[in-house]
């Protein structure tokens, strides 16, 4: 007796995509995903928790960098509470967890929507997740840098006039905070870039905006940064500026590869009248139609009966 291991009958992403699952199936598959995804996240919480020192000696390098942190030849900060230092170290260790489980999460959610896309548009998926990873990580680094070089300049144009000790806590989040906004700011040309794939805007409406976005790069980067100083909100937003004109170059080559702008009545002017082709078709004899048939004439109408015959003795 032969043992098959072929797989019977359609998987589950077949049955998705073609409308086959139940919903209380699509619920139970939804339970699965955030129950494996749920699983990639703690795996990498112990792991952060194992790195989270290394990460935080990282993390406090624009900090040890200035003369006042050193005390006794170490980098001390304050701090203000008992259980600062180990819920920084769970906060920190989250952060990575979430970094390294990202792949498994992101998994289990791309395998739950991916069955109601179309082919097309899982291939453009992957091309843009490929594109917002390195973009995010891009913005992080830009963070990094611009914290190290505008620190002291915060630190010494205060009301003391002089480096001072931080407070953990703050300063971690100070630098988290930095890390997040660069990185998801770096993510707007992504933004119009799909705008522009999907057909919703081209890439000569996108350059039409430039002064538009010139300020509102200015605008978002004085508001959301954390770092008052001009040196950090002036980066990002010439960062922004350089992204968008990039996203605009890449429109203008998908406009080209697709044949946009090249409409009918693109080249003529209002008052000008378009040329139409003369198509000329041949009369022939038509089918033959049948007389009109004779229309039956209609039943007489009953006369209606007196009123007082209408009605009963009981009504």
């Amino acid at each position: 007796m032969a043992i098959t291991l072929r797989r019977q009958g359609p998987s589950k992403f077949e049955q998705a995509a073609d409308g086959s699952m139940t919903l209380i199936e699509h619920v139970r598959e939804l339970r699965n995903r955030l129950f494996f995804a749920a699983l990639g996240i703690v795996a990498g919480l112990i792991v952060g928790f194992a790195i989270s020192q290394w990460v935080f000696h990282i993390l406090e390098g624009p900090y040890c960098a200035l003369p006042s942190s050193w005390i006794d030849g170490k980098c001390r900060f304050l701090v203000l509470s008992p259980a600062d230092q180990i819920i920084l170290r769970l906060k920190l260790a989250l952060w990575v967890g979430l970094v390294i489980g990202a792949p498994v999460w992101l998994y289990q959610l791309w395998a739950f929507v991916a069955p109601g896309l179309h082919r097309h548009e899982r291939k453009w998926a992957y091309v843009f997740v490929a594109i917002a990873a390195p973009l995010f990580i891009g913005g992080a680094v830009l963070a990094y840098f611009v914290i190290g070089h505008s620190l002291p300049f915060i630190m010494e144009a205060g009301v003391i006039g002089e480096t001072t000790q931080l407070e953990v806590t703050s300063y971690v989040g100070f630098v988290t905070s930095m890390i997040l906004i660069f990185g998801a700011a770096f993510e707007f040309p992504l933004v119009l870039l799909m705008l522009n794939f999907t057909g919703v805007l081209s890439a000569r409406k996108m350059l039409s905006w430039w002064r538009a976005m010139v300020f509102v790069s200015f605008a978002f980067s004085a508001i959301a940064t954390p770092d008052p100083g001009p040196f950090g909100m002036t980066l990002l937003a010439l960062c922004l500026c350089l992204l968008y004109l990039a996203a605009v170059g890449v429109a203008f080559i998908n406009d080209r590869r697709k044949g946009r702008g090249k409409e009918l009545y693109a080249g003529l002017d209002d008052d000008e009248i378009s040329e139409l082709e003369e198509e000329r078709e041949s009369v022939s004899v038509s089918d033959r139609v049948d007389g009109p048939t004779a229309v039956e004439s209609p039943e007489p109408v009953a006369k209606p009966l007196p009123l007082e015959r209408r009605y009963d003795d009981m009504t």
